[in-house]
């Protein structure tokens, strides 16, 4: 990180980053496995021993291709300049698996950018950016503003803020039968242990609990989100109801 770069892992991250990364290290297995990928590389591509990138990798059975690529440094006040009109904010998500397949899920929802606020995980660590497959660049992946930050500038980018807890006001399911999802929206998630904080929960335009119809005490942070994200995308393709 002190020289601004992270490491890239596997054949999927690499591919995705290929654009971007600034040095490429295969193995035989990999180089074999791989070689179109590593054909259309526009970066210096260095051929190692499995011992050495085994030794470069932070996973324990390394696929055979590793990179490097400069940080993706995204602004809170660029990343919304287009207006997107569906973002996730993550407060104090310290877990890199489920902060990588959150990112992972919005990409796949249709989001148009994703916040991880201060005291979040860093989403260049190498367990975040293998659980991301790859849609770390997808979408700009903001790290590190305040709570109320994230909150001010999502609603001045026009979008409803919705905190999503396990005892929130509003059912979802109300909320998508009477078509309150359909305009731009933001929804704010927090740690599976702890919930959001009691500032999240009073800056939020609403709080929103999703229905369980079985004896499960709660969803983990992947699958609230996974759930709230698809709600909002449903209702942005259907289009404001009479």
């Amino acid at each position: 990180m002190a020289e601004r770069r992270f490491v890239v892992e596997g054949p999927q991250a690499v591919r995705e980053a290929l654009p971007d990364l600034l040095e490429l290290f295969a193995d035989p297995d990999g180089a074999e496995r791989h070689a179109s990928l590593l054909a259309g590389a526009s970066c210096p591509v260095t051929a190692v021993s499995r011992e050495v990138l085994a030794a470069m990798a932070e996973t324990v059975t390394p696929q055979g291709l590793l990179g490097t690529a400069p940080l993706r440094d995204v602004g809170l006040a660029p990343a919304l300049a287009g207006r997107p009109r569906l973002v996730v904010v993550l407060e104090a998500v310290a877990d890199p698996g489920n902060a990588g397949t959150v990112i992972r899920t919005a990409d796949a929802a249709g989001a148009g950018a994703v916040v991880l606020t201060e005291g979040s995980t860093d989403p260049h660590g190498g367990k975040c950016v293998r659980a991301s497959a790859g849609s770390l660049w997808h979408l700009p992946v903001v790290h590190g503003p305040g709570t109320a930050e994230a909150v001010t500038a999502l609603r001045a980018a026009g979008l409803q803020v919705l905190a999503a807890t396990g005892d929130g006001d509003d059912d979802l399911d109300d909320l998508i039968d009477r078509g309150e999802l359909s305009g731009p929206t933001a929804w704010l998630l927090g740690t599976e242990a702890a919930g959001l904080s009691p500032q999240a929960l009073e800056l939020a335009d609403r709080t929103v609990r999703v229905p369980l119809h079985g004896r499960a005490e709660s969803l983990n942070l992947a699958c609230a989100a996974a759930v709230c994200l698809y709600a909002s995308a449903r209702a942005h393709r259907r289009g404001p109801q009479p």
